[in-house]
């Protein structure tokens, strides 16, 4: 269960969505070149903050998942990683 403050923090994301103590999202790009491209550019962002994602690739799809693993929940960490990777 996550408490008030991140609920309203996760309902200000854009599609991002709670599931199993973590925040996912789906996104869908042109090809598999831009898929690498933004694979590495949330893999820049992920080193700057040291907070790592959950990455499934299946051609010009990405899934990321969002949790912090030593806290077993969603915390702030997620959230502003979640807004940076939804800047690029």
């Amino acid at each position: 269960m996550i408490d008030k403050e991140m609920q309203i923090a996760i309902q200000s994301l854009q599609d991002w969505v709670y599931r199993n103590d973590g925040i996912e999202k789906d996104f869908v790009l042109k090809n598999f070149r831009s898929t690498l491209d933004f694979i590495n550019q949330v893999g820049e962002l992920a080193e700057k903050m040291n907070h790592h994602p959950d990455i499934s690739v299946k051609y010009n799809k990405v899934n990321l998942r969002l949790t912090t693993h030593d806290a077993q929940a969603i915390t702030q960490k997620d959230v502003e990683l979640a807004r940076a990777i939804d800047a690029i």
